[in-house]
């Protein structure tokens, strides 16, 4: 229920409707392809914040056995940002970066914590199914509000919004206490992990920086995770980077908001067989290779993208996306999920969420420089290619099965 709460944050705000209204409301007073440039800036600054924080505020939960409590800190800080992103008007995109910021630092800080509760609720056998459904779900409940707020703000009169930009308002506040209401199964029915380790009696902070000292120095035993998290570093950047720029590079071209927002719908519904589809691939072909196949279909989508023009070709990019998306975010995590040792989930997950922040940091920035430098983002979306060629260059190389067994018996060790 919690992929079904947050994913509405990232279809209306980090997909869909805000990034059409930072292009169109916000950064209206913006001359040329500018609010395009600035608005990869935002992405860029907002990763690395989260990247920055993420492997401490792993290290300590861990430490303090507070999953839930900082799960609920960061969901909080999201929530409000997101709520107050409605009050944003005309020429205000100086406030509606910051307010993006810290709202995806609540809603990305929020995930590592989130996904850190996999390990401790999933067998191994279970665990790409499990991870597969939580996205699956999180696919239907972002659809489904991304519809409720497409409705209104293509029929604002007959909602009774007054305009297309008074509603994408409201949607803003829709993501908001949509956010609020559905989490709430998850933080009264899934209990806290039971600690493994006594816990050390200093400062939860200082505990923090001690742990994630003592994973640098442990490195060599989690040796196939760590190389996964350079892979995934790699090819997560590029799907990162065209689910933050989509929207606005169609805005850039040309491309109506009915169906640069409708084909985003179309994403999320057609994601959800998709994403589980990707999990019986995974059962068949294995993990790795059911994440090759998603890596190929990225890589059809940078080099379709720099050609598109019409709006039937960003339909037509939308369902190749929707083919791999959930089932390659999906299988990532619960991969790493089999490498990593119970007692470390928090951490090492703060890890996983940072490789990826730090690696979203370079493409969004890419596509901002690129796209100053040439006037245009064609150039930035065929620039994606390389990321995800690179990371499927590091995944060949991991070898799941001595990963597992690192962790199993890292996990023994500590038993």
């Amino acid at each position: 229920m919690y992929d079904w709460a947050n994913s509405a944050f990232a279809t209306t705000i980090l997909s869909a409707v805000f990034p059409i209204y930072y292009a169109t409301v916000t950064g209206a007073t913006l001359p040329g392809n500018r609010a395009t440039v600035y608005w990869g800036y935002t992405a860029s600054v907002a990763l690395m914040m989260v990247a920055i924080c993420a492997p401490v505020l792993g290290a300590m939960a861990d430490h303090s056995r507070a999953k839930k409590k900082f799960l609920f800190a960061f969901a909080a800080l999201g929530i409000v940002f997101t709520l107050l992103l409605a009050t944003l008007r005309k020429g205000d995109w100086p406030a509606a970066s910051l307010f993006f910021i810290l709202g995806y630092v609540g809603f990305a800080g929020s995930i590592i914590f989130y996904e850190s509760l996999l390990p401790h609720i999933s067998s191994p056998e279970n665990i790409d199914r499990i991870s597969s459904r939580g996205y699956a779900i999180g696919y239907l409940g972002g659809g489904l509000l991304l519809a409720l707020n497409l409705a209104w703000i293509l029929k604002p009169g007959f909602f009774l919004m007054g305009t297309a930009e008074n509603a994408s308002r409201i949607s803003f506040v829709s993501v908001g206490i949509w956010w609020a209401v559905f989490s709430i199964p998850l933080f009264r029915r899934v209990p806290e992990p039971m600690a493994t380790t006594p816990p050390e009696p200093i400062n939860p902070v200082r505990a923090g920086f001690r742990r994630l000292a003592r994973t640098f120095r442990d490195i060599r035993q989690y040796r196939e995770a760590m190389k996964f998290l350079i892979a995934f570093w790699l090819y997560s950047d590029g799907i990162g980077t065209i689910i933050k720029m989509a929207v606005i590079y169609g805005t850039e071209i040309g491309i109506g908001r009915s169906s640069l927002i409708g084909a985003l719908l179309l994403v999320q519904f057609v994601g959800i067989p998709c994403t589980m589809a990707f999990a019986s691939l995974a059962g068949r072909l294995g993990t790795k290779r059911a994440i090759f196949r998603g890596r190929g279909i990225y890589c059809l989508v940078a080099v379709f993208g720099y050609f598109m023009t019409n709006a039937w070709h960003f339909w037509l990019l939308a369902v190749l996306v929707a083919t791999a998306q959930g089932g390659v975010q999906a299988l990532s995590r619960s991969l790493f999920g089999k490498m990593i040792p119970k007692a470390k989930s928090a951490e090492f997950f703060g890890f996983f969420s940072v490789s990826s922040r730090f690696a979203g940091i370079a493409g969004p920035f890419l596509f901002a420089v690129v796209s100053q430098i040439s006037g245009t983002s064609r150039l930035s979306v065929f620039a994606l290619i390389s990321f995800f060629i690179a990371g499927g260059v590091f995944l060949s190389r991991v070898n799941i099965e001595e990963g597992m067994q690192a962790a199993n018996d890292n996990s023994d060790a500590r038993a």
